[in-house]
């Protein structure tokens, strides 16, 4: 054989044996290389973990980050050029009814929700010798000794983990289902809830900045162990592993789409290969999900107590709506609505849209926990150049067709555009409602929403209420501004109107406002 062939052939061989990264004819990878999945946003410091699985098996994952009840809902409705799910728990996916069409599932990691105390309040309680219960827990916040901050179960899953293992410890040794939830003993434990949110990442933002008002916070471990590195961090925080029980995440990779099952199955390996799973370990403090892997010391190396979680799925949504409608702080929500001249049109219709999907009849997974929740305070303030006059409706049933949610339809339908944009003389006037709201009952959680496609050219300016927020006194700091950027909005106006009250910017320009809408929903 001639010393060319040779070089060809060897070359061949060596072609046919490498993991091979296929691309299309612009040199990317093709669609049979990539894994596009819904993620959670926290997954984001897997990146670098994820870069070294694509030189190694040629296959890229293309993230979608999203909360958990909106990946569920888009895993149930079959949503095209989805390939899969990863999120810390398969849980959601399964309340909403989904769970058949997850083909394969791969458990990549590991963290316990569990609860972050500082030092000096840990010591005070006698929380940092270990053995503690979420019964002491519970009786500190009842007591009003132990203030913390949760994400809300009903958006997020390390709200809904801890709620879980609460009402299991509480449960009194019984299985978790409607007649043993401990009501009484949920209610003090979510007395001391003080600060709340729709993801976990957020809720260590707004931890940060209230860190001197609060006392603790629930979180994966491997958020709270980061936490601990932060130099914002006044005070380091005691990790606190309740005896009685913890849900853990497993964040499972989760397969729907049976054409990418070849590389499903090439990047699930990849991950769970015990090298893998130790640097999984040292870059985002998770557990490693396979045997054999050395623990991490910054981890705690006890034995924990896994809480039994429900035994169906009913059981799961009726504690989610005790949450609601029964055991939390109750609600004061004030929506700030522009309807000046250029929201004339399908602005106006997307609006309505969004306002009346929070009155019950939006039968999705998210619609059905992000809907008005009984004993919850509506107040609706709609404007354009002049401030409309304040429509309150106090909820007293979830049931679409209740007279109160019928009017709230009612005076969404009611909507009109017209007018210019005194986006900042409505604020003013809701803030003032927001702080009556919270003078006369100070246990509620109070928020106020700002939806506008426009900037202000009436009333009084940005920066004149913007002053006022940042002086505003310690009563008032629990109520919060979440702005929605609509149309022409101005978004650095909208940003630093939601940071001086430590809210949040929610961008309707690439989103439905819908879909905004019930994502505010975890965060109030």
């Amino acid at each position: 054989m001639s010393k060319r062939r040779i070089v060809a052939a060897v070359l061949l061989v060596a072609a046919l044996s490498a993991p091979a990264l296929a691309c299309a004819g612009d040199g990317s990878p093709s669609e049979n290389a990539t894994l596009h999945l819904l993620e959670g946003s926290e997954l984001k410091d897997m990146q670098p973990i994820l870069d070294a699985a694509e030189k190694a098996t040629g296959v890229r994952i293309d993230p979608t980050y999203l909360g958990s009840l909106e990946g569920a809902d888009r895993v149930a409705s079959g949503a095209a050029g989805i390939d899969g799910a990863w999120f810390a728990s398969d849980k959601y996916v399964a309340l909403a009814g989904a769970g058949a069409k997850v083909l394969s599932r791969v458990k990549i990691a590991r963290s316990p929700v569990v609860l972050g105390v500082r030092t000096s309040v840990a010591k005070s309680l006698g929380w940092d010798k270990g053995n503690v219960t979420w019964q002491q827990i519970a009786d500190a916040a009842k007591a009003g000794t132990f203030r913390f901050a949760m994400t809300n179960p009903t958006a997020s899953n390390s709200g809904f983990s801890a709620l879980v293992s609460v009402a299991d410890a509480l449960a009194g040794g019984q299985a978790l289902a409607n007649d043993t939830i401990n009501r009484d003993g949920l209610k003090g434990f979510l007395l001391g809830q003080k600060l709340s949110a729709g993801s976990s990442g957020f809720l260590v933002d707004s931890f940060l900045a209230e860190q001197d008002r609060l006392d603790g916070i629930v979180n994966y471990e491997s958020v709270l162990v980061n936490l601990n590195a932060n130099p914002k961090l006044t005070e380091p925080l005691v990790l606190v592993y309740p005896t009685d029980g913890v849900v853990t995440a497993d964040y499972p990779m989760m397969l729907v789409n049976a054409d990418k099952r070849a590389a499903y199955d090439k990047v699930t390996a990849y991950l769970t290969r015990p090298e893998v799973q130790a640097e999984i370990q040292k870059v985002t403090a998770r557990r490693a999900a396979v045997a054999g892997v050395p623990a991490d010391g910054r981890l705690n190396s006890g034995l924990l107590v896994e809480a039994s979680f429900p035994g169906s799925i009913d059981v799961a949504r009726d504690l989610l709506a005790a949450y609601s409608n029964e055991l939390r702080r109750p609600a004061r929500t004030i929506y700030v609505l522009d309807t000046s001249g250029s929201m004339e049109g399908a602005r106006l219709d997307s609006l309505k849209t969004a306002l009346s999907g929070l009155t019950g009849i939006d039968t999705t997974l998210t619609g059905q926990f992000t809907q008005f929740a009984s004993r919850e305070q509506v107040t609706m303030i709609d404007f354009s150049n002049v401030v409309g006059t304040p429509q309150m409706f106090t909820i007293d049933s979830t049931d679409a067709n209740s007279p109160t949610m019928q009017a709230v339809r009612a005076y969404s339908d009611s909507l009109q555009a017209g007018g210019g944009t005194a986006i900042f003389s409505a604020l003013d006037s809701a803030y003032a409602l927001a702080k009556e709201a919270a003078a006369a009952d100070p246990t509620a959680y109070v928020s106020v929403v700002l939806m506008t496609d426009g900037e202000n050219n009436s009333g009084i300016p940005s920066g004149e209420l913007l002053d006022r927020l940042q002086q505003r006194p310690d009563s008032e700091r629990d109520i919060r501004v979440f702005t929605v950027l609509f149309g022409d909005a101005n978004p650095q106006e909208l940003s630093d109107i939601s940071a001086a009250t430590g809210g949040k910017v929610f961008d309707a320009r690439t989103a439905p406002l819908d879909a905004v809408f019930k994502e505010i929903r975890g965060y109030q």
